[in-house]
C-alpha cells in the first residue's frame, strides 16, 4: 500500500499549480518535524484562553474588545503603549497569530514576547517589547531586533535557498517583492499575518511569514518561567488581533501525524479536498481531511 501510495502521489504532483514566489522564501529555513505538524493541523478553537489580550497588562490607551481577541489604540499623543496575552507559557511548543494591518503600524510597531513585569507603557515615541530585559521584539517597519534596550540585527538575515516552505492553514498577504538585487539590508514589508513560534523548552522565538518559517530569532530565552506573546504600538487607531494557533510537548510527533504531513504536502494546497480519491481505506482518508 506504501508504494502504491507513492507512485500515485507522485505520479500527479505534476499537476499542481506552480504557487507564487515569496519575499520571504529566499530567507526560509527547514522547520522542525514538530512544528511542521503544529502549522499543518487544525488551529484550536477561537475561545482558547491563549488566544486573549490580558484585560489588566496592557496600557490605558488600548482598550479590549468584548472578546479579548483585539486590542485598538487610542489616539493620544506621545505614548507607547503595549499588552500581553492573558495567558502564557512555561514549557512546550506553541504558536501565535498576530494580525497587524500594515496600513495601521506607524513606527515602533513591535510584536514579541515578554515575562510578566515588561512595562506596557511610557511616555514618547519608543520599543517597549524589546526594550527592557524582560522582553524581546521585532520591530516590524525596520525589521530589527530588540531586546534589554538595544537592537540587535537585522532579521530575517541573508537570502538563502528557499530549501523548505509551511502550508498552514490559511492564506496569507504577500508583500511586494523587493527590487533590491543586493538583498543586503533594505527592510522587508512585514504583510498582516505573522505568526510567533515559542519553543520554550529549547529557548527560542522565532516567526512565520508567507508561509516561511524565518528560523530563530531569540535563543536563550529564560526556561521555566512564563512567557507571553506580547505586543506595542505608537499608531493611534492601530487595531491588533491574537490568536493561539495550537502547541506540541517536547516528545517527538506520532508517526501517523508525520506521514499524514508527507501526504498532505505532496497533494499541494490545490488538492486538500481531494483526499477522497486517494487509494487509502476510509479511516485514513477521513484522519487527512480531520487533520487540515
Amino acid at each position: 500500500m506504501g508504494v502504491s501510495l507513492s507512485v500515485w502521489l507522485y505520479s500527479r504532483s505534476a499537476d499542481s499549480p506552480p504557487s507564487s514566489p515569496s519575499a520571504f522564501c529566499s530567507r526560509a529555513v527547514p522547520a522542525s518535524s514538530r512544528l511542521m505538524v503544529i502549522l499543518n493541523s487544525s488551529p484550536v478553537s477561537p475561545g482558547d484562553s491563549r488566544s486573549h489580550w490580558s484585560s489588566e497588562n496592557r496600557s490605558p490607551h488600548l482598550p479590549l474588545s468584548a472578546c479579548k481577541h483585539e486590542v485598538t489604540r487610542s489616539p493620544v499623543e506621545r505614548s507607547s503603549d503595549g499588552v500581553r496575552a492573558e495567558k502564557g507559557v512555561k514549557s512546550g511548543l506553541h504558536v501565535w497569530e498576530v494580525v497587524w494591518s500594515p496600513d495601521h503600524r506607524g513606527s515602533h510597531a513591535v510584536v514579541g514576547i515578554s515575562r510578566q513585569n515588561c512595562p506596557l507603557q511610557a511616555s514618547g515615541y519608543k520599543v517597549l517589547v524589546g526594550g527592557d530585559s524582560q522582553s524581546w521584539g521585532w520591530e516590524l517597519k525596520t525589521n530589527q531586533l530588540w531586546h534589554d534596550g538595544q537592537s540587535l540585527k537585522l532579521y530575517p538575515g541573508k537570502r538563502r535557498c528557499c530549501t523548505e516552505t509551511i502550508e498552514d492553514y490559511g492564506s496569507l498577504t504577500s508583500p511586494h517583492i523587493l527590487t533590491d538585487t543586493k538583498g543586503a539590508k533594505t527592510p522587508l514589508p512585514i504583510p498582516e499575518r505573522v505568526l510567533l513560534v515559542l519553543d520554550a523548552d529549547a529557548g527560542t522565538l522565532g516567526f512565520v511569514v508567507d508561509s516561511s518559517f524565518l528560523g530563530v530569532a531569540f535563543k536563550d530565552l529564560p526556561r521555566g518561567v512564563e512567557l507571553f506573546p506580547a505586543v506595542s504600538s505608537v499608531r493611534g487607531g492601530a487595531t491588533i488581533r491574537l490568536r493561539y494557533l495550537n502547541g506540541a510537548t517536547r516528545d517527538p510527533p506520532a508517526l501517523m501525524a508525520l506521514c499524514g504531513l508527507s501526504i498532505r504536502q505532496v497533494l499541494g494546497q490545490q488538492r486538500q479536498n481531494q483526499t477522497d480519491k486517494l487509494p487509502l481505506p476510509p479511516f485514513l482518508q477521513r484522519y487527512l481531511v480531520s487533520s487540515e
